[in-house]
C-alpha cells in the first residue's frame, strides 16, 4: 500500500497509508472531528472519553482511556493510523504504539494551531474540502465576537487541591480571545491555594465541568471566601475541545457572557 511521510505537530516524521482505512483516535475532541469529517466508516477504535457524537459512542470499540490504553485491543484492531495529542497521551503510550503503528500527534496551544490540526487531519484522510469548511465556519464565528473587556478571570479545573489554568494553554488562549484577562501568570496547570486566590482577587471565577465536575455547592463555598467575585459554572468542552466542537463555542460564549 502506498505511504506518504507526514510531519506531525511535534515535528515527528510519520509514514501513513495514502488513504487510511482503520483509524484509532486517542483524543475526544479529535475523535469528534473525525466523525464530522465524515470518516465514521474508517474509525475502528476510540477512548471511553470520546463521548461525541453520542450516536456513535455506544457502538464504538473502546481502547481504554487517554492515559491508559488497552494495547491488546489496539493490536486486534490493526490500525493503519492512530491520532493522539502531546498533552492528552503519555510519552510511554506514544512510544509503544509508534513501534508498531503510524501515530500522528497534535500539539495545540492556540486557536490558530487548532485550525492547522483540523486541516492537517483533513489532508491525511483525503477530506481536505470538508476540513476547510469546518475551519472557515469556526473562523467566521470567532470573527463575529464583539471585542470587549470582560475583566480578570480565574479558571478552575480541579479541586482538592484546586488547580487552575495558566499561560501557554489552549484554554488561556480562548478565554483571552473572548475578552477575559487571566490572573494566573504561571505556565500550564498550577495548583492554587485559597490564599493565592484572595491575593489575585479575580473579578470572575469560571468553574469548569471537566475534568473535575464542579457543582453549585462549589460556587457557594468559594462565594463565601470571595464575595465580590462573579462565580459561574461553565461547559469545559467549549473552552478546551480544540476540534470541530469549536463550531458551537462562540454561540455558547455569547449566551453566557453577552459578547
Amino acid at each position: 500500500m502506498l505511504k506518504k511521510a507526514w510531519i506531525d505537530m511535534m515535528g515527528r516524521t510519520v509514514e501513513i497509508s495514502h488513504s487510511p482505512q482503520r483509524i484509532i483516535s486517542l483524543v475526544p475532541s479529535q475523535t469528534e472531528l473525525l466523525y464530522d469529517l465524515g470518516l465514521q466508516d474508517q474509525i475502528v477504535g476510540q477512548t471511553v472519553f470520546c463521548i461525541h457524537p453520542q450516536q456513535y459512542f455506544f457502538n464504538s470499540t473502546k481502547i481504554g482511556g487517554t492515559k491508559k490504553v488497552k494495547f491488546q485491543v489496539i493490536d486486534d484492531l490493526k490500525p493503519d493510523l492512530i491520532i493522539g495529542n502531546k498533552e492528552e497521551n503519555s510519552l510511554e503510550i506514544v512510544e509503544q504504539l509508534s513501534s508498531k503503528y503510524p501515530v500522528w500527534l497534535s500539539d495545540i496551544y492556540t486557536l490558530e494551531e487548532a485550525y492547522s490540526m483540523i486541516n492537517q487531519i483533513g489532508e491525511i484522510c483525503n477530506v481536505s474540502d470538508k476540513a476547510n469548511q469546518i475551519v472557515e465556519q469556526i473562523q467566521n464565528s470567532f470573527a463575529s465576537i464583539t471585542p470587549q473587556k470582560l475583566g480578570t478571570c480565574l479558571y478552575l479545573i480541579w479541586k482538592d487541591p484546586y488547580m487552575t489554568v495558566g499561560q501557554n494553554t489552549f484554554i488561556n488562549n480562548i478565554i483571552e480571545k473572548i475578552g477575559f484577562t487571566n490572573v494566573v501568570q504561571n505556565s500550564r496547570y498550577p495548583e492554587i491555594s485559597i490564599e493565592e486566590m484572595l491575593k489575585l482577587n479575580p473579578q470572575n471565577i469560571l468553574l469548569s465541568s471537566e475534568p473535575y465536575p464542579f457543582k453549585q455547592k462549589h460556587i457557594d463555598q468559594l462565594q463565601e471566601i470571595l464575595p465580590m467575585a462573579n462565580i459561574k459554572l461553565i461547559d469545559g468542552e467549549m473552552f478546551s475541545w480544540y476540534g470541530s466542537r469549536l463550531k458551537y463555542s462562540v454561540d455558547y460564549f455569547k449566551e453566557q457572557f453577552n459578547i
